[in-house]
């Protein structure tokens, strides 16, 4: 009995070493695969009148966005005050998920409010990730429905690049964007928002007794500045979206992966020194894709067959003319490198402990080439399908004009296929929470005239 006894503890011993042994060696390769993406540099300066690109430095290789992920939170913020869902006066309840978030942050407690305006002045200044979250849970019901629809209107831009996880930006293997798409992002608030769009050159606001000073340091140094957005995490490097308007000329340019916060707006001071003047004056038309066609919606079977459309009349020309082929899948992200300490956010243990166990959960499970980013088995409603995507776009346009309020709290996005050998896209749209919210969607379109059926992704 001893020597067996004996056996089972050697042969134990024999397991726990190869144990540690494998565990190194996934944590060796784990981590040199995250040097694909972590603080390395990237940059582009586009001319915001006509969308031609006028530098460009690795704009569309894959990085972290950190704290420029607000960005999209504040477009969304943004979209529903347009559209009267949510006033500026609308109080925003922080949930204890919001409230438990890592600084930088405003500080407000379980069940605390502050109003909507508020909340976007904390984050265009502090960065707060408490007020983020916060928003985040009531435009979309919870956090991580309301990074679907931020990766959702991201696929809506022409944002092929991005795909989110979360409303602030704290570290996550799988959120990830290009230097290219955030200038899309800039240009998108500007142009969609102009009414909003002014918070951005916000230096500083009071909050109670307090007045919070913002991280964005070329506001008032360099003329013509107007925003938009710092982020910086361990991962990311010091990341920057600057905005620029003088003399008839606008531009938006993007720095990722600086080496501190400083080089980093220098880098940014010179890119726009160079690259303004050679900004035209005059615009090139829409630079955001829109619907101009008047074809009629195609016919969507409840039997789940494709009816495929003729391709829609040309859309606009898009914000970036020229489509470049997205960058390969990056290989597994380095779980210890969603806790990395951050300027903007600090992570204490017991919480660098938990993103560490969910940010390798999810490290492997993201297909961030996806045009859909809706979870697996939920439900979405399907208006079209068309052999090409901006045909299919369109439909969704269509939709979301002649119906509004059934739309209201839906993300559009297309779905390639084949069939016949031939790629084709449907048109969807997802962000309902239940089988029967989407088939109620679906009956008001129908009473617009809208072909439709709910489907289960």
């Amino acid at each position: 009995m001893s020597q067996a006894l004996s056996g089972i503890v050697s042969r134990s011993k024999l397991s726990f070493k190869a144990f540690v042994v494998l565990a190194l060696a996934v944590t060796v390769v784990v981590a040199d695969a995250s040097a694909s993406m972590a603080a390395k540099s990237a940059a582009i300066v586009v001319d915001a009148r006509t969308g031609k690109t006028l530098y460009s430095k690795d704009a569309n290789a894959r990085r972290y966005p950190a704290s420029l992920t607000k960005m999209m939170t504040l477009y969304l913020t943004f979209e529903a005050l347009a559209k009267g869902r949510i006033s500026k006066d609308t109080p925003v309840v922080f949930s204890a998920n919001a409230a438990a978030e890592p600084p930088t942050k405003l500080g407000v407690r379980k069940g605390g409010a502050v109003t909507v305006e508020t909340a976007i002045l904390s984050m265009v200044t502090k960065s707060a990730n408490d007020s983020s979250t916060a928003l985040g849970e009531m435009l979309g019901g919870s956090e991580q429905n309301f990074a679907r629809m931020m990766t959702a209107k991201a696929r809506k831009l022409g944002m092929n690049g991005t795909v989110f996880r979360n409303a602030n930006g704290l570290p996550d293997p799988g959120q990830f964007t290009t230097a290219r798409d955030m200038a899309v992002l800039g240009i998108a608030l500007r142009e969609h928002f102009p009414q909003y769009y002014g918070y951005f050159s916000q230096r500083s606001f009071r909050y109670g007794k307090r007045v919070i000073n913002g991280h964005n340091r070329l506001l008032g140094r360099i003329k013509g500045v107007d925003g938009i957005k710092t982020g910086y995490t361990r991962a990311s490097g010091y990341n920057l979206v600057s905005s620029v308007a003088i003399d008839g000329r606008r531009l938006v340019a993007v720095v990722m992966g600086g080496k501190s916060g400083r080089s980093r707006d220098d880098q940014m001071a010179s890119l726009i020194h160079t690259y303004l003047p050679k900004a035209s004056k005059r615009g090139g038309g829409e630079l955001i894709a829109r619907n101009d066609s008047a074809e009629p919606m195609a016919v969507a079977e409840a039997t789940g067959e494709e009816t495929i459309e003729a391709p829609a009349k040309p859309m606009v020309a898009a914000l970036l003319p020229k489509r470049h082929a997205p960058t390969p899948d990056p290989k597994p992200v380095a779980a210890t490198e969603a806790v990395n300490a951050v300027a903007e956010t600090t992570v204490t243990a017991p919480e660098a402990k938990t993103a560490t166990m969910t940010a390798y959960a999810e490290a492997t499970q993201v297909d961030p080439l996806a045009t859909s980013s809706v979870a697996a088995g939920s439900w979405v409603v399907q208006v079209a399908s068309a052999p090409t995507q901006d045909g299919a776009k369109a439909f969704l346009d269509k939709a979301t004009k002649q119906a509004p309020r059934a739309l209201a709290d839906a993300s559009g996005f297309t779905v390639a296929f084949e069939k016949g050998g031939v790629t084709y896209y449907r048109a969807r749209f997802g962000g309902f929470g239940s089988k029967n919210a989407a088939r109620n969607a679906c009956g008001a379109l129908k009473k617009k005239n809208i072909d439709c059926y709910a489907v289960q992704q």
